[in-house]
C-alpha cells in the first residue's frame, strides 16, 4: 500500500479485519440468537423444522461489474435465496453468506457488496447470521437462507389438482428483457424499468407472506413456486411434481410495455415472458373456488395430463434457465 494510506483492497487489509469491517455496526434479527463472532451461528427454530436453500452468484455468469453495481448484486444474491424461502410458505429469518474474491478486490466493493445483502435482508426482518471469506479468482457469492414455517406444513410443487387455476404474484419476462437491453447497448431511458428488475430482482414478498399471516382456515395456495428459471421450466416443475398439465393463456401474460422494447430490438417478447426468469415472482396453483387474493393474476389452469402447455398446445424451444447450456444472465453465450 502506498505510505501514508490506508488499505485499499482486500488483500491489503486482511481477512479477519475484513471480516469485521464487514459486520461492524450491523443488525441482528431476534431468530439470530448467536451471530458472527463464534464458530457457527445459533438460529432459532421456533416450531422444531426450519425450511433451508442455497444458491450462487458467479462473476461474468450470474452478474456483470460493469453492469450491476456491487450493492445490486448484494441484493440480488439475497432476493434469489429469500424467494425460495418464501415460496414454501416460510418467512426468511436468516443468511449465510460465502464471499470468495481476488486479493486486489476494492474494499468499496465488498462495502457496497455487503451493503446490498444486509439491505434485502432487511426488507423481510431478517439479518446476515455469518459466513466465509476465500481468495479466488472472480467474484462468487454463495448464499444460503432459513426459513421458519410457524407451525404450518410447507407450500411443496406437489399439491396442484385438475381444475386449479394458475395464478402469478410479481413481473414475467422484464429480467430477459433488462438483459437483452444491455446486451445490445441500448441502455435507454425508455428501457429504464426493465434493466432495474434485470439489475435487482424485486420479489413481491408480501404478496404470499401476507397470506401466511391471515386465519389458518383461510384459502392457501395448493401448490406454489417462484419464477426463477423462467415461467415455463418452473410451472413444468410443479406439472412434473403433481402429476398434472398445466396449461397457461398467452393472452393472459402478454405485457404490451415487454412488446414495445422487443418490437425495438427486434425480439420476441412472449419468449421473455415465458422462458425469462430471475425476477422472481410467484407462480401458484390456486382451489379453483378461491377468490385470488390483491395481487395475484390468473395465467392458467391446472388440466388432466402431463407436461406445460400453452393455450393447449407444447410449445417448442428452450423452457427457460438451465445452468449447462444457452446464454446466462451476464450475457454470455458460452455454457452456464
Amino acid at each position: 500500500m502506498s505510505e501514508g494510506t490506508g488499505p485499499r483492497t482486500v488483500g491489503e487489509l486482511g481477512e479477519f479485519a475484513l471480516i469485521d469491517r464487514i459486520n461492524a455496526g450491523r443488525w441482528q434479527s431476534p431468530a439470530v440468537l448467536l451471530g458472527p463472532g463464534d464458530d457457527a451461528a445459533l438460529v432459532a427454530a421456533p416450531d422444531g423444522r426450519f425450511v433451508v436453500t442455497t444458491d450462487m452468484l458467479v462473476q461474468d455468469r450470474h452478474f456483470r461489474l460493469d453492469w450491476s453495481s456491487p450493492y445490486d448484486i448484494g441484493r440480488k444474491a439475497i432476493a434469489q435465496n429469500a424467494a425460495d424461502v418464501v415460496a414454501m410458505g416460510a418467512v426468511p429469518t436468516a443468511f449465510v453468506v460465502g464471499l470468495g474474491c481476488p486479493a486486489d478486490t476494492p474494499l468499496e466493493l465488498v462495502d457496497g457488496l455487503a451493503d446490498g445483502l444486509w439491505a434485502e435482508a432487511g426488507r423481510l426482518g431478517a439479518s446476515v447470521a455469518g459466513g466465509d471469506l476465500v481468495r479466488s479468482r472472480e467474484l462468487v457469492v454463495s448464499v444460503t437462507a432459513f426459513g421458519d414455517l410457524r407451525g404450518r406444513p410447507p407450500i411443496t410443487r406437489s399439491g396442484a389438482r385438475v381444475g386449479d387455476t394458475i395464478a402469478v404474484a410479481g413481473v414475467l419476462g422484464w429480467s430477459a428483457a433488462g438483459l437483452a437491453v444491455l446486451t445490445a447497448g441500448a441502455d435507454r431511458a425508455e428501457f429504464a424499468d426493465v434493466v432495474a428488475a434485470h439489475r435487482v430482482p424485486r420479489p413481491p414478498y408480501a404478496a404470499v407472506l401476507d397470506l401466511l399471516s391471515r386465519a389458518r382456515d383461510a384459502p392457501a395456495p395448493h401448490a406454489l413456486t417462484d419464477v426463477s428459471d423462467g415461467l415455463l421450466a418452473d410451472l413444468g416443475h410443479i406439472a412434473a411434481a403433481s402429476k398434472v398439465r398445466v396449461d397457461v393463456d398467452s393472452e393472459a401474460v402478454r405485457d404490451r410495455y415487454l412488446e414495445r422494447i422487443a418490437a425495438a430490438l427486434s425480439a420476441d417478447a412472449a419468449q421473455w415472458i415465458l422462458s425469462g426468469g430471475e425476477e422472481h415472482a410467484f407462480a401458484a396453483a390456486w382451489p379453483a373456488t378461491a377468490a385470488l387474493p390483491v395481487g395475484w393474476r390468473r395465467v392458467g389452469s391446472v388440466c388432466a395430463g402431463h407436461g406445460v402447455t400453452v393455450d393447449g398446445v407444447a410449445r417448442a424451444g428452450a423452457h427457460g434457465w438451465e445452468s449447462f447450456g444457452g446464454a446466462d444472465s451476464a450475457g454470455s453465450a458460452e455454457p452456464r
